[in-house]
Parts: C-alpha cells; sequence; structure tokens
C-alpha cells in the first residue's frame, strides 16, 4: 500500500525501516520541526529525519497539523492510509478522514492499559511484569481507537524503560506490518477496545524524577527504571543534588524509628537508606551535582557518608 509515515523520535525508526525494506510504499514522512538543542543550541532534526532521507523519502515538517497546506500535501501524495509511530501530537479529524484505509498507529501498550504519552515507563513503574505493542486505527480520542493486533512483551528483571523501549520498538515494526498486509488483503478487521482495565498515562514532568523516600523500597526501585534515562532519579544530599543511577531493593536492617530518607549503613557495595514502610535500598552508582557520575566505592573515596544523615 501507498503510506505516509508520521514519526519522530528513535522509537519510530525500526518501523519506517521495516516499511522501506518490505513490500509497501513509503510516500512522505511527517514528522516534528528541528529545534535547537544543549547549551549550545545547535539546531537538531529529530531522529527519523535522517533515516527518511538516507532512503531518498520526502519529509515534512510542519509546525502543526492544521493549516489546509498539509491537507494538499497528503493528497497529492495519493497515499491509501497514514501510520502513525510516536509522532508526539495528536492528529486532528481533518487528516484522520483524509486517506481512504485511516491512520493506523503503533501503540507501545496492551490497550486499553497505559493509554496516554508515556505507556513504556509506566509500565514499569507500575511494576508490571508483561507489557506489549497493538495496531489500532487511530479516531479522535487518547489512544482509544478500535485495535488490529497485539503482542505481549515480558519485561526483564532491572530493564528500563530506554533498553524496553528499543524492544518493543521492533516488535511493534513487525507488527506494523502484519496490519498493513491484513488491511490490503481485507482480511483484517479492528475490534473495539476492552471497556474494563482502563488506565492513562500522564506526560512526563521533569519533577517525577525527584525520588520519596516515603515510598516503598520496590516503588522507588521502579519509579527510578521507569525514569531512565529520562528524566532520571535524584534526591538531595548536603544541599546539593545527588542523581542515583542504580539502586536495589533489599532486606535492610529492622525498623528502629529512623525517618525515611535516613541512612542505616555505608559499605563498600552500597549505601543502604531507609524508605517507607520499614523498607530499605541500596545506592550502588550516584552523581553529587558538579562531578562525575561513578560507582558507590568510588563515590565513598571523597564523601566521608554516616550513618544518620539524610537523603532528601
Amino acid at each position: 500500500m501507498k503510506v505516509v509515515f508520521f514519526g519522530t523520535p528513535v522509537f519510530s525508526v525500526p518501523s519506517l525501516e521495516r516499511l522501506v525494506a518490505g513490500s509497501h510504499e513509503v510516500l512522505l514522512v511527517v514528522t516534528r520541526p528541528s529545534k535547537p538543542v544543549g547549551r549550545k543550541r545547535v539546531l537538531t532534526s529529530p531522529p527519523i529525519v535522517d533515516v527518511a532521507l538516507g532512503h531518498g523519502l520526502e519529509v515534512f515538517q510542519p509546525k502543526n497539523l492544521k493549516p489546509p497546506e498539509i491537507v494538499r500535501r497528503i493528497q497529492k501524495t495519493g497515499a491509501e492510509v497514514g501510520v502513525v509511530v510516536a509522532f508526539g501530537r495528536l492528529i486532528p479529524s481533518t487528516l484522520l478522514a483524509l486517506l481512504p484505509r485511516g491512520m493506523v498507529n503503533v501503540h507501545p501498550s496492551l490497550l486499553p492499559r497505559h493509554r496516554g504519552p508515556s505507556p513504556i515507563q509506566w509500565s514499569l513503574v507500575c511494576g508490571d511484569c508483561v507489557t506489549g505493542v497493538s495496531t489500532m486505527l487511530l479516531d479522535e480520542g487518547m489512544d482509544t481507537g478500535p485495535v488490529f493486533l497485539q503482542e505481549k512483551v515480558f519485561i526483564e528483571q532491572n530493564e528500563d524503560a530506554g533498553r524496553l523501549s528499543k524492544r518493543l520498538a521492533e516488535v511493534g515494526s513487525d507488527l506494523l506490518v502484519k496490519t498493513l498486509d491484513g488491511l490490503e488483503s481485507g482480511l483484517l478487521e479492528p475490534t473495539p477496545q476492552a471497556e474494563q482495565g482502563i488506565t492513562v498515562t500522564p506526560m512526563l514532568q521533569r519533577e517525577f524524577g525527584e525520588i520519596d523516600w516515603s515510598r516503598p523500597a520496590r516503588q522507588i526501585v521502579n519509579r527510578l527504571r521507569g525514569f531512565t534515562p529520562w528524566p532520571g532519579s535524584y534526591t538531595t544530599f548536603r544541599e546539593d543534588r545527588l542523581k542515583v543511577f542504580d539502586l536495589l531493593e533489599v532486606e535492610g536492617p529492622s525498623p528502629s524509628g529512623e525517618d525515611p530518607g535516613t541512612v542505616i549503613s555505608v559499605e563498600s557495595d552500597g549505601i543502604l537508606v531507609r524508605c517507607g514502610g520499614g523498607t530499605a535500598v541500596r545506592i550502588t552508582e550516584l552523581q553529587r551535582e558538579g562531578r562525575r557520575r561513578m560507582p558507590v566505592d568510588a563515590f565513598l573515596i571523597g564523601e566521608r557518608v554516616s550513618c544518620g544523615e539524610h537523603l532528601g
């Protein structure tokens, strides 16, 4: 089929690569505008742009999706279907109704669980053991359209959002091709989502990364996994920000009235911190503000951390 592809971040790259390598024809790639990045504010294109241009595909980077110019640009392609993979904006109704076969979306969760903008991160924050990918026919709601296909993916122990995203992107690319093949053959029809088990994820915010030591250890570990690589996890140590890159839930010393955030043990293999409900975590990799990231044994050479000190 003739396709218009909507995608922006690294997650969308495997899907575009699979389409280009297969029997379907990508006529136009629509993505977000380039933007300044880093301290030097270097104008940087979305990851999908270099991939698309490398395959000789036409790229369109509109500021928004409402001007008539966009409708004309897509109509001019003669495409039959739109494909949306992590585009980063809601598709307006004018575009949803524009193509004969509508818009097919690749969503990294088992809908209706984890609708919304951050399903990968929240599958980890919620402690899910299984997630997956769904392909659906987009409608005007937030991930509410009927589902074509789904594939389950088991979450690995200690897997973070960055690693899980890479795996789901590959699964999604395979599922997308199967979906388009099914549509082309006329053998695949979408099924309405279940009315039970609906959850909606929020947009990630930088402040989500601040560790709340009053939470149980398992929740703190899951949030670090979900918020890696962004926004990360951090706390306060002697009035400086302390980034935490790795921590483990442990069988800590029995509670003795310590407040959450209290350092209860300092060893070369980790700093043991009291969490909510009498639980504890061991910090094994960290970075003090203005210094380099390091394992805890190296950190303790330069920092005399004492039992009874408080984080946060």
